[in-house]
């Protein structure tokens, strides 16, 4: 079926004209149809409009115009981005029925490139704590993870080859786990934030889901770019991502592996797959003592990240308290009894391990770490500890992670990988070489 289909092949069929866009998005809405009663990945489908815009491109192309890189090829937002034709509402009654009267930044770059938005997925309420109604499509007792939790989910189900999520702690790396998806979140600034849900300033990143490395490689250069209107985008050029993806490794690149305070947390089907896989590349992988300077970044995360959310949604807080899920008003009168000193303080810390990534990045082309503590929680109160992506999304280094593993309950296991800040093509490029060794049979060195 084409629903099945990996963007880049999607795309490439479009292009030639042996796959019509209409017939692409017939698809996976049939998909959606025959299985989202129970994966219940979206929160806003309009199967109409979704083929209007693919007959609209399937016209484009006929007519010999230009076409973008993902012309025809359907994509799924996390709702909490705003676009003109649907609404956006955070996973929270206090945005319900807010319609959007300009497209987020991303939005717009996706139609430049000629994509179909197809709808909005589910997120945890304001993109924090409490859950969406999404299950896992492997196994609807569990869950999909959080807080891009429909977004992970429409990948893995096939409703989409692509979906857009975001990231301020573990929000993208730890649900495409989860799901047994490539989850990408690129360096800090990469991508504009603007027209999303702000939660942190300093934290939020936005970050994508798909099938290949190669299709969360291509649907990050298509949004990429220089925003001015947002402070964390620099206006340096961008790694160009799907050619790292697809570059064989010059050298045979350099990993580490932190041991840390937290590994204590990983299931132990987790951790033997992950000794599993640090023994088959052997010395290839170096095995290092996490300074205690390191692991205490979690609880500077943590301080930046809930005095922000305050910051930024107080009216919100304030106006609509009792529309807020008990869970998410325990964080926030906790949050409330943050110091502007303790802030100002995490904010020097974070600017100091910024320095560190960089130094530690000239001897190393990636670290190895756990994607998350292991297989799906069952769906409940909690969507999964986030403690194994926190201090990575400080120092809003790129991260990918790869559905290497399978637990006990036959559950996918992601391995990540996290590279340098602005090398986000060579850590694509290291990925590539990781999996080739992987497929033919890594050997101790």
């Amino acid at each position: 079926m084409p629903n099945a289909l990996n963007a880049v092949d999607a795309a490439r069929k479009i292009r030639e004209g042996s796959l019509t866009s209409t017939d692409l998005v017939k698809a996976c809405l049939s998909r959606i149809e025959q299985t989202d009663s129970q994966v219940k990945a979206w929160v806003h489908l309009d199967p109409e409009h979704a083929l209007v815009q693919a007959v609209e491109l399937d016209a484009i192309r006929q007519s010999g115009k230009p076409l973008g890189q993902l012309h025809g090829v359907p994509v799924g937002l996390k709702d909490i981005v705003d676009s003109s034709d649907f609404p956006a509402e955070s996973g929270s009654p206090i945005f319900a029925g807010r319609q959007p009267e300009k497209d987020a930044a991303i939005v717009e770059r996706l139609r430049e490139a000629g994509a179909v938005i197809l709808g909005k997925t589910a997120t945890a309420e304001l993109a924090f704590v409490q859950p969406a109604e999404t299950r896992n499509p492997h196994n609807p007792d569990h869950s999909p993870g959080g807080s891009s939790s429909g977004s992970a989910a429409a990948v893995a189900a096939f409703h989409v080859p692509l979906a857009i999520g975001t990231q301020t702690n573990g929000s993208v790396i730890r649900p495409a786990s989860f799901c047994g998806t490539y989850g990408f979140k690129p360096t800090r600034g990469v991508i504009s934030r603007r027209g999303l849900l702000q939660t942190s300033k300093s934290l939020d990143q936005v970050g994508v889901f798909a099938r290949t490395h190669e299709d969360a490689a291509l649907l990050v250069d298509v949004i990429a770019g220089y925003d001015p209107s947002d402070p964390s985008c620099y206006s340096r050029p961008r790694p160009k991502m799907l050619d790292g993806s697809r570059a064989p490794a010059p050298v045979e690149p350099a990993l580490a592996w932190f041991d840390m305070p937290y590994d204590d947390r990983l299931t132990p089907d987790a951790k033997e797959g992950v000794e599993e896989l640090l023994g088959a590349f052997g010395a290839k992988v170096e095995r290092l003592q996490a300074p205690e300077t390191l692991s205490g970044l979690v609880t500077v995360h943590n301080t930046i990240h809930e005095y922000e959310i305050c910051q930024h949604l107080e009216a919100e807080f304030s106006d609509h308290w009792d529309q807020i899920s008990p869970a998410l008003q325990a964080v926030i009168v906790e949050a409330r009894k943050i110091t502007q000193a303790q802030y100002e303080d995490a904010l020097a810390v974070m600017a100091s391990a910024n320095s560190f990534f960089a130094d530690f990045f000239n001897d190393y082309d990636a670290i190895i770490a756990p994607s998350a503590a292991g297989e799906a929680v069952k769906f409940g109160p909690s969507t999964g500890d986030p403690v194994f992506c926190t201090i990575w999304t400080l120092g809003g280094l790129p991260c990918l992670t790869m559905p290497l593993l399978v637990g006990e309950a036959g559950l996918p296991i992601g391995i990540q990988l996290i590279g340098a800040a602005e090398e986000d093509d060579r850590l694509l490029r290291t990925a590539n070489w990781m999996l080739a060794e992987l497929d033919t049979g890594a050997t101790s060195s």
